[in-house]
């Protein structure tokens, strides 16, 4: 077909789509609603006419016109369909195939940021390891919506150390506030690599019971713009807030502020034995207009700040899809709002809710900054989860700031690499930097990472040396120890940091996978999965079939489920891979 030939049918295409606006069976002319409900409309109503009157010309449809008329008529469909081969230009193509979408089928916006695996480091180059911990666990229960949708996740979707996080190990308990945390370490062999090992390091959070815990002030934030107008959105968000609000006792209070267009005040500060007023304000919610989440910011913390409680917990929950399209949109500026707003003793946690249009980036940021935590709710489990069985953690901070710092010893480790904590590396001087921030952890959370590493002399290396490299002199004897551990934290009400330190002994080696701990074996098998979804890099030929067999070994006590579930998944992936 030449260009001429395309042009001609293009034409006719065109006046058979015309056509159809006004020809089409059963349809009644109508004026076209539209977006901005206040913008009056007036529409035409056409004079009485004779039968054998001669009918008006009718104008061509404007392209809101067409738009609006697409999906009321099932001929103009097929026509533009058939318009798609006869050479438009690649964002015409794109603009028909968004007309083309079903009114239910969202357009896949989410937003994710970018970052490339941890590399291999020498030790010798690059002794000293630093990062801030992470206790979020938004990008496990992300992933298994994808999965679970049938969708293998886009590699920015994965952060490995979230996915590890997401499920409590069986460290050490604390038995003081004043020193709130127990540090575990395990070496042992690398599942996917015999001639490398994982250092397993775990930090245990002091448990506070919840009859125990302090009376909180809390301010749901709650995004009701239209992009919320769903049932895995609005409607599950209304539902996991009432768990939360069902749990609160009369010492505590709330507040719910909304945002769209604008923000608003849907509950002042009622206290939580006044259930019933509280549970009236979320079914009341309803979701419609753009999205204002700068605005909806300021009056949250302006609540929290009008309600705060010395000693207690102050705690802004915002809850959306992170689709900030008007008002403060800027990333830099929201971030700049909610370090400021920080100073004021208010945290804030992030509740994300669907798809489509998720900003996973934008809520990872506000918060890491406002010294909070985010998780992303696919599911009334998953709200019982964060909501109800972890709420001391998920609300109540017993540290600020904590940084861990490894130091390797070049006698006896060649190679590491970090697995996940791509985006929360702190520089080496920030450890002792108390003006740096970096993660806080809530009572009873676990936090684990895992390094992997070459022993020096080993057929594990991946780096060859160099031909002129000299060594240093070293302080420990050749063979005492594998790496030297330091963890910096902050108690909620200090500005200065306390240290944590401990050698890790190379006699402390595990020889074999099987006597590792389950701890050991499960969270290695939720890294390798991690890893696996994130291409693979480093994993060899470990697949998922080996992850999955790793975790079933190493499922031990298991009543929640939260492991077998894990199970599934991998299952679920490794069809998904398949096809």
């Amino acid at each position: 077909m030449n260009r001429n030939h395309q042009t001609l049918i293009g034409a006719l295409l065109c006046v058979v789509l015309i056509g159809c606006s006004s020809t089409d069976s059963g349809e009644t002319e109508s004026a076209v609603q539209p977006e901005n409900p206040t913008t009056a409309v007036t529409p035409v109503v056409p004079e009485p006419a004779e039968v054998d009157a001669p009918q008006p010309v009718r104008q061509p449809e404007s392209r809101e016109e067409q738009s609006a008329n697409l999906y009321s008529r099932p001929a103009s469909k097929a026509v533009l369909a058939e318009s798609l081969v006869l050479g438009a230009d690649m964002a015409g193509r794109q603009a028909q195939l968004d007309q083309l979408r079903l009114p239910s089928e969202p357009l896949d916006r989410e937003a994710y940021t970018h970052f490339d695996t941890n590399p291999v480091h020498l030790v010798t180059e690059s002794p000293v390891s630093t990062f801030s911990i992470d206790v979020d666990t938004a990008s496990y229960s992300n992933v298994r919506r994808l999965l679970n949708q049938g969708a293998l996740p886009r590699q920015d979707a994965v952060r490995v150390e979230e996915m590890i996080n997401y499920f409590s190990y069986t460290y050490p308990t604390p038995t003081s506030t004043d020193a709130p945390f127990a540090v575990y370490t395990e070496v042992g062999p690398s599942p996917w690599h015999p001639a490398r090992h994982l250092l397993h390091i775990g930090i245990k959070g002091y448990e506070v019971p919840e009859a125990d815990l302090p009376p909180a002030n809390l301010v749901f934030l709650i995004d009701v713009s239209g992009s919320m107008q769903s049932p895995d959105k609005l409607g599950l968000l209304k539902s996991s807030l009432k768990m939360l609000a069902k749990r609160l006792s009369a010492e505590d209070r709330l507040a719910i502020a909304v945002y769209a267009g604008a923000a608003g005040t849907v509950l002042e500060s009622t206290p939580g034995s006044e259930r019933a007023k509280i549970l009236s304000a979320i079914d009341a919610l309803t979701a419609g207009g753009s999205t204002n989440g700068g605005a909806g910011i300021r009056l949250a913390y302006s609540l929290a700040e009008q309600g705060f409680i010395a000693d207690g917990i102050n705690r802004v929950i915002l809850a959306t899809d992170g689709d900030f399209n008007v008002g403060t949109t800027d990333t830099e500026a929201l971030k700049n709002l909610v370090e400021e707003k920080r100073a004021s003793g208010v945290a804030l946690t992030v509740l994300g809710f669907g798809g489509g249009n998720y900003n996973d980036a934008l809520m990872q940021e506000l918060a890491q900054i406002g010294n909070g935590n985010a998780a992303y709710i696919d599911s009334l489990n998953e709200a019982r989860k964060v909501l109800v069985e972890e709420i001391g953690s998920t609300l109540n901070m017993i540290a600020k700031d904590v940084k861990i710092q490894i130091e390797f010893n070049p006698d006896t480790v060649a190679e590491y690499r970090l697995i996940g904590y791509e985006t929360r590396h702190l520089n080496r001087e920030d450890f002792n930097n108390d003006a740096v921030d970096a993660g806080d952890i809530g009572a009873g959370h676990t936090v684990t990472a895992l390094y992997e590493i070459a022993l020096t002399g080993s057929e594990g290396t991946l780096v060859d040396p160099l031909r002129y490299g000299r060594g240093e002199e070293r302080i420990r004897p050749a063979d005492a120890e594998l790496a030297f551990l330091k963890l910096r934290y902050k108690l909620p009400d200090s500005d200065s940091s306390r240290l944590i330190t401990r050698p890790i002994e190379r006699s402390s080696m595990i020889g074999d996978l099987a006597r590792t701990s389950d701890n050991y074996r499960f969270s290695a098998a939720v890294a390798g999965f991690g890893q696996i979804l994130r291409g693979g890099q480093y994993t060899g030929e470990f697949d998922l079939a080996a992850a999955e067999r790793l975790a079933a070994a190493a499922r031990g006590d298991d009543a929640d489920g939260y492991r077998g579930e894990f199970l599934g998944l991998v299952r679920t992936a490794e069809a998904l891979s398949g096809s």
